[in-house]
């Protein structure tokens, strides 16, 4: 069987020995019998894999004692509804920063429940629709000062555009990195919440990866719905009702992979895997990078070509090739190339070539 080169931005690339490791142990989990997808999470097999997942993941992170980690369904976006729920109060205020399609999705989510509660919501830097495409500049933040909480998103897969400094704030900060979560140097403990949908860089699709402080999420509103509330899945160990095991079971094969890799080796493996097809993009008059260079992502490369005729030429033709999944997205249209933390250098290098080639025949 030939595997294609699988550029989508989610669900996403998962590492070819971490498939085959869920392959052999499908249909019996280690001579227990049975699959991990037929396990109870309250048997005596789980429990194991649930624990290693979370303290792996904490380990990757430098995460002390004082963080949990909870798997919660319903994916990143329904972080953008349980936070504003659980940490914007009666007439209190937020920070958000609007930076991106993503961001944007989450500041509206917000401002339904501060509607709804007499608060207020705080744009502290405004850049979504900017082009080229960009992250907020260091002196382009206005924190308000007196926010109940800040949020901000590190990577936007849209765009194409990645925060590389966190900014500095006074009061708790929570972030979207569903699309960069271990694939760039981060100071996680600058955080009090952050999260990801597992499907870009941790897993399948199907739950969403938070970590966050136990006091933090103890300050939670009391009055909304019981699995709505951070407290309760920190309190019960994600297992107040049945979790998604077998996306945790798959979350936790990952995270070992790249304890294996190193962090620090995966961190330079992206950044070059990004370099090779920048490099050919700023080499020529033919490609056209759409986020300002101090702001390219490491992830998620996009790019346009003279038309739009052209660059469904180049889709359908690299995708023959196996080079899959490269349409933009379907809001601003162009190329993606979403290279995250498990995909092949390899691939990289034979999109390299499809770009030269693809160039010289129609340049």
């Amino acid at each position: 069987m030939s595997r294609a080169y699988n550029f989508s931005a989610g669900p996403a690339t998962l590492p070819l020995e971490v498939l085959q490791q869920i392959q052999n142990d499908l249909v019996d989990y280690k001579g227990s019998g049975m699959s991990v997808m037929e396990m109870s999470h309250r048997g005596k097999d789980y429990p194991a894999i649930h624990a290693e997942a979370k303290a792996t993941f904490k380990e990757l992170c430098n995460l002390g004692d004082d963080y949990e980690v909870v798997f919660i369904q319903g994916g990143g976006s329904q972080q953008f509804a349980m936070i504003p729920m659980n940490f914007l109060g009666v007439g209190a205020q937020a920070d958000y920063a609007n930076e991106g399609t993503w961001s944007s999705k989450a500041l509206k989510e917000a401002q339904i429940i501060a509607a709804d509660r007499g608060a207020t919501i705080n744009i502290v830097a405004d850049c979504a629709k900017d082009i080229p495409t960009r992250m907020p500049r260091d002196d382009e933040w206005k924190f308000s000062g007196n926010a109940a909480y800040a949020h901000i998103c590190t990577n936007e897969t849209i765009s194409g555009a990645q925060l590389k400094k966190i900014p500095e704030v006074q009061c708790p900060l929570i972030a979207d990195m569903s699309s960069d979560i271990l694939g760039i140097e981060r100071d996680f403990t600058k955080f009090d919440m952050f999260y990801a949908g597992a499907q870009k860089n941790l897993g399948p699709a199907g739950m969403a990866v938070v970590a966050i402080k136990k006091e933090f999420a103890a300050r939670g509103e009391a009055k909304i719905p019981t699995m709505m509330k951070y407290s309760t899945h920190v309190d019960n160990d994600s297992l107040y009702n049945t979790p998604p095991t077998f996306a945790i079971y798959v979350f936790g094969e990952v995270m070992k992979w790249v304890k294996k890799m190193g962090k620090e080796n995966l961190f330079a493996l992206n950044d070059a895997k990004a370099a090779k097809i920048y490099d050919v993009i700023d080499a020529s008059g033919f490609y056209k990078g759409t986020a300002l260079p101090e702001f390219r992502s490491n992830m998620n490369v996009t790019f346009r070509i003279g038309s739009e005729e052209l660059e469904k030429k180049f889709v359908d033709e690299a995708k023959h090739l196996g080079l899959s999944s490269l349409k933009g997205h379907r809001s601003v249209g162009g190329i993606r190339a979403t290279i995250y933390n498990a995909f092949p250098m390899e691939g990289v290098d034979a999109l390299v070539e499809f770009m030269k080639d693809f160039e010289k025949r129609n340049g």
